[in-house]
């Protein structure tokens, strides 16, 4: 993306920008991202980032507990097959 924009003319170092399209007239407006908006923005990606890792948890977390059972499971002296018609 970097390359189209310097082919462009872009200067990807700028203020983020938000553009606004009035779908009646066919107006297309390009303006800086406000303060609030650039929070929001960072605050938005932090959150997604945070909900992000706790499912990366969850899913860890799930695949030791199967790996967990699927032992027991062994040491109790079911056989791989047994073991995997119980996943089911």
């Amino acid at each position: 993306m970097a390359l189209f924009d310097k082919l462009l003319g872009r200067n990807t170092m700028t203020t983020p920008t938000a553009i606004e399209v009035n779908c009646t007239t066919g107006e297309v407006i390009e303006r800086p991202l406000t303060a609030e908006e650039v929070a929001q923005r960072e605050a938005d990606a932090q959150a997604a980032a945070a909900r992000k890792a706790e499912e990366d948890a969850a899913k860890a977390a799930e695949e030791a507990a199967k790996a967990s059972a699927q032992a027991k499971l062994a040491a109790l002296g079911l056989t791989p097959e047994e073991i995997a018609a119980l996943s089911k």
